[in-house]
């Protein structure tokens, strides 16, 4: 009898092969490919790179035309395990031309970089990366465009919060101001007027319990960490209010940093990318550059790719089969797609109301590429769904 192995079973079944333990980790360098894409290799210097994996038992894929130099420069998906890379890395040690030296750099940082396994908060509670983590969304406004997620009143707040803690949420997010695609903003006085109570609220009754709060004001971030929050979740990452990264690094608060194409007034008016992982990744980078140069502790950095902001719904689509490429930046990842739009499009133009089995469809996805943190409006039934996948995904690990 002859079975292929699934990959998460592999150190299981070395196990019960009987192989000696300190050849596990040998084993699993060797196991696994790794597809990795550079971009804007010179020509000359794809073709190296091409015949050097080859010579290492892997593979590159390059421009048809890059092997004669006819074009100037080539995009090059390198197939190979780490194993390969770790060598591959030794050979380029001597190449410092054809940009092989930014090659070795991205190799080296791709292979020693490691996502933080715990942030902090200003306050000393812990938010750990081991399983997916349910944040619950609390919107203290009357216009968000989920009509289930609107708590005004305080005592409906509280209870609300009461019901997530219950149910099982890691964190909760408190929004003052609602994103939904057209809106036009509030003035900060009345997102402080918003979200200050019920932060303070939250916090009192739940001394334990992470919480976030959806901004991107300075001053409501610096005045709800003050009074006891412990996440910044900005969807513009500092692009609507600079002085927002000023108030991250002055607390050391966690944030989210989010992408998106446009404001909230314009964001759905027919964005185009020709790339959209490419770009997004690209403006991660940018952004965090721009947080650490203004002492934004990097490993305090979770990153969400903004779903329904600023994209179309093959766009949204494609962003959650590609959610593992988001994994090569190495850091913590947010997913909010809670009972949006491309879940009632994608289940025949249902309304929010009718997208909760979508949104835990969209759960599970998350929970299997090992998205580290899922935002979402219906915590129960979230967790449930979390908690049972993770069971799955623990059967492999010793």
């Amino acid at each position: 009898m002859l079975l292929e192995i699934s990959p998460e079973f592999f150190r299981a079944e070395m196990e019960r092969v009987k192989a000696h333990p300190a050849s596990f980790p040998i084993f699993e360098r060797k196991s696994r490919i790794i597809l990795l894409k550079i971009y804007g290799v010179p020509s000359p210097g794809a073709n190296i790179l091409k015949q050097e994996m080859l010579s290492l038992g892997g593979d590159a894929v390059v421009h048809k035309n890059a092997v004669e130099c006819k074009v100037p420069e080539s995009d090059v998906i390198l197939l190979g395990t780490r194993k390969h890379y770790e060598a591959l890395i030794k050979k380029l040690e001597i190449a410092n031309y054809f940009g092989l030296t930014r090659v070795r750099k991205a190799l080296k940082d791709y292979l020693e970089r490691r996502k933080a396994e715990y942030i902090d908060s200003p306050w000393g509670r812990r938010i750990a990366f081991g399983r997916t983590l349910v944040m619950g969304i609390i919107n203290v406004t009357p216009d968000s465009f989920y009509s289930g997620s609107r708590k005004q009143d305080l005592k409906e707040i509280l209870k609300t919060a009461s019901y997530m803690v219950e149910s099982g949420a890691d964190i909760i997010d408190v929004g003052g101001l609602s994103t939904r695609p057209g809106s036009d903003p509030v003035t900060e006085e009345e997102e402080l007027a918003r979200v200050l109570p019920a932060v303070k609220a939250i916090r009192e009754s739940f001394p334990q319990i992470p919480i976030s709060v959806d901004t991107y004001r300075a001053e409501v971030a610096r005045r709800s960490l003050q009074a006891g929050a412990d996440i910044i979740n900005d969807i513009s990452g500092f692009m609507f209010d600079e002085n927002l990264v000023k108030v991250a690094a002055e607390f050391r608060a966690p944030l989210v940093l989010m992408h998106i194409k446009g404001t909230p007034k314009d964001m759905q008016k027919d964005p185009h990318y020709d790339d959209v992982v490419r770009e997004i990744a690209e403006y991660f980078l940018e952004r965090m550059e721009f947080a650490e140069a203004a002492g934004v502790d990097p490993d305090k950095i979770i990153l969400d790719p903004g779903i329904g902001f600023g994209k179309q719904y093959q766009h949204n689509l494609e962003i959650m089969v590609r959610l593992e490429e988001f994994k090569s930046l190495k850091k913590p990842l947010l997913i909010g797609a809670s009972r949006k739009t491309f879940i009632g499009k994608a289940l025949g133009d249902v309304p929010p109301e009718e997208r909760l089995e979508g949104t835990l469809a969209v759960t599970a996805l998350c929970v299997m590429k090992g998205v580290d943190i899922v935002r979402v409006h219906d915590v129960k039934e979230n967790r449930r769904v979390v908690d049972l996948l993770e069971a799955v995904k623990c059967q492999g690990r010793s």
